[in-house]
């Protein structure tokens, strides 16, 4: 019985020493002491023994038991170790894998690019609040309680008197508030309302924009927003500028460009029109002077508001603004 054990862990030292993976490793602790294993058998067997052998026999079996899964834990550490040393070996002579870097967002790409034409221009970036108070957000821009304009900017109410900022032309008063004219500023960032689609989203982006001094004409807001779109697309890209209306702004207009897509001949994308709506402008409303204590007789000044995301899509040939937001490597990484 003792020359039997002696044999059989004999046996799997020799075989567990020459295991080579963890899966040899797992076969030989299977092979001597799975529920079919040698070791195993040899226990369920002792009762075929003497009675006064079977204590001796069953102690000896144990043991060797325990020996064999010592056994087969170091050889398992043995295995991990030299697998993790071979990991932190260096083949220089390998091609180099370099670590894949990130780029800015679309929409912070286009609003960069955005500011950086105007602020040529001469205009100065400012910011601020996108919780804002109903004063700044309707108000002071001619709009309000109960106006019917505020139905078109359906917003986010804190309280009664405090909103999420529907558009970023609440930076108009506030500048004015602050400083004489000349005033020309440029302010980008976060606005939200009540709107989901495929071309709308709760939270986006707009680029807001304000001159005033003296002598300021329609002329001049066209020349500037004509300067603007030939260099966000190229100088073959017409505009016109269609009669809407804006409480802070008369008179007001919409700007449309030339489609980009067709070019002005119609598709899908324009609707067959030719055109495309890109934003919103205007000659800065007397009340919206008055509000802020401008001299309505000496300085006049113009507005006007774009959607970030809207002009990325145009620029970009993107069919739905839910892509800006879902985070895919394969969209993100082509920009």
């Amino acid at each position: 019985m003792d020359s039997t054990l002696d044999q059989i862990y004999s046996e799997a030292v020799q075989e567990i020493d020459a295991a080579a993976t963890v899966d040899n490793v797992q076969m030989m602790n299977t092979k001597y002491l799975g529920r079919k294993g040698i070791i195993t058998q040899f226990l369920r067997n002792i009762s075929s023994l003497p009675a006064e052998e079977r204590p001796i026999a069953g102690q000896k079996a144990n043991q060797v038991k325990r020996q064999i899964e010592v056994l087969c834990g170091q050889a398992l550490e043995r295995i991990e170790d030299a697998s993790a040393s071979s990991a932190d070996d260096i083949d220089v002579s390998l091609p180099g894998r370099p670590e894949p870097l990130g780029s800015q967002h679309p929409v912070t790409q286009i609003t960069n690019e955005i500011c950086g034409i105007f602020v040529r221009m001469g205009f100065e970036v400012v910011e601020g609040p996108e919780v804002e108070s109903d004063h700044y957000n309707f108000e002071a821009l001619n709009i309000p309680k109960n106006h019917p304009a505020r139905d078109m900017q359906d917003t986010f109410y804190v309280s009664e008197d405090i909103v999420l900022r529907t558009h970023t032309s609440p930076t108009q008063p506030r500048v004015m508030e602050k400083q004489p004219p000349p005033v020309r500023i440029i302010a980008p960032g976060k606005v939200y309302r009540c709107d989901s689609d495929l071309t709308h989203t709760p939270m986006f982006h707009q680029v807001e924009g304000l001159l005033v001094d003296k002598n300021v004409s329609f002329g001049d807001l066209k020349g500037t927003l004509t300067s603007f779109v030939h260099q966000m697309f190229d100088t073959q890209t017409r505009l016109r500028f269609r009669p809407s209306f804006f409480p802070f702004t008369e008179p007001s207009a919409e700007v449309d460009i030339l489609c980009v897509t067709c070019r002005g001949k119609g598709c899908r994308v324009c609707s067959q029109t030719g055109w495309l709506e890109i934003l919103g402008s205007g000659m800065v409303h007397p009340a919206v002077f008055e509000n802020v204590n401008y001299d309505t007789e000496r300085y006049t000044g113009f507005a006007f508001g774009m959607g970030v995301e809207r002009i990325a899509m145009l620029k970009y040939r993107i069919d739905d603004i839910r892509k800006y937001f879902d985070n895919d490597i394969r969209f993100l990484k082509q920009f």
